[in-house]
């Protein structure tokens, strides 16, 4: 029975936590946080015995063997830095952070300490991504030759102006799954080797806050991927995988796989149409605990792919990072 610290009371939070408690080998024995009010809401809504206002003294409790990280994402490096310290095993929201220096801050701290460590993309530990690497690897889309990728949603007055936007709070879904989808195709170095051109709509604070992303990359190899986010408007979602041979499109979203019925489409060029059923008895929040507490109990320290590695989680922040720069160097 692993017994999980949650930093943070946000809706993030209040998602994680909900499949936590409906998994038998897990429970929930302190809760973080900074608003007073909201903390004891929190922990009286979860039945929470431990409250703390102070994080170092969340982490520093005996009964807490997983920290779950829910806070903005400019707070996850000081976060993670400090569990691993204190040898706690670490479930971290993406994105990774906002800096490369505080992403290899992190993934430093976690290696010298030797503790588990898992980035929250919680997507990539649903069976739906295991299907689709074995369709990518099978052949059948022929040699994957691009990758187009779209996530809307309204969301920007729930998000933290610090967060740094767009691109770190939904960008980061479609470029972690064009890095999946690379690293299965191609190996792990096919994602390094890259051209990138972002365009963007800024804040009035000239951060990409709340507003719109669009990438353009061109990998080494040829294959190139368009990816498009925003927070500012819609509720929508999209992405394909182009080979010589055929496409796959996801009919549900890839990036909230359910507890239910999955589906993709897979069209071969002049031939058939055929809608692979992907079924699931728990969402991806539920099947990322599972992966937490099955690698705890088998004693590693990073999860198996599909979920994302140390190493994996630090390349999708260089991308996300990019992103970022090539649109702030073109403001006008």
């Amino acid at each position: 029975m692993l017994r999980w610290g949650i930093l943070g009371t946000s809706f993030i939070s209040d998602t994680v936590v909900k499949s936590i408690l409906a998994s038998p080998g897990s429970r929930i024995t302190a809760v973080f946080g900074r608003n007073e009010a909201r903390l004891e809401a929190f922990a009286a809504k979860y039945n929470i015995a431990a409250k703390y206002q102070d994080l170092e003294a969340l982490i520093d409790d005996a009964e807490v063997d997983v920290v779950y990280v829910g806070l903005p994402s400019h707070m996850h490096s000081s976060a993670v830095i400090a569990a691993a310290k204190r040898g706690k095993a670490i479930l971290s929201e993406k994105s990774l952070a906002t800096t490369m220096e505080d992403s290899h801050a992190m993934i430093a701290a976690v290696k010298e300490a030797n503790v588990f460590f898992l980035e929250g993309l919680m997507y990539l530990s649903h069976p739906l991504m295991e299907k689709v690497a074995s369709i990518v690897q099978s052949g059948v889309l022929g040699s994957i030759k691009g990758m187009s990728g779209y996530y809307a949603a309204n969301i920007w007055k729930k998000a933290n102006p610090l967060g740094m936007g767009t691109i770190y709070n939904l960008g980061c879904y479609p470029v972690s799954l064009v890095h999946f989808i690379m690293e299965t195709a191609f190996g792990p170095e096919a994602f390094e080797k890259r051209q990138v051109t972002g365009m963007g709509n800024l804040s009035n604070e000239g951060s990409l806050h709340a507003r719109d992303a669009s990438l353009n990359v061109r990998f080494g190899n040829g294959v190139l991927a368009t990816v498009q986010s925003t927070d500012s408007f819609g509720n929508d979602f999209s992405f394909s995988i182009q080979g010589d041979k055929g496409v796959l499109r996801f009919r549900t979203n890839p990036w909230l796989p359910l507890a239910g019925d999955n589906i993709i489409e897979i069209k071969t060029y002049g031939g058939a149409t055929e809608e692979i059923i992907v079924p699931a008895q728990m969402d991806a929040f539920g099947h990322q605990v599972k992966r937490v507490e099955d690698c705890i109990a088998q004693g590693l320290k990073e999860a198996p792919r599909p979920s994302p590695s140390w190493s994996n989680s630090v390349s999708i922040m260089g991308l996300l990072t990019e992103w970022e720069k090539d649109i702030l160097d073109r403001k006008v």
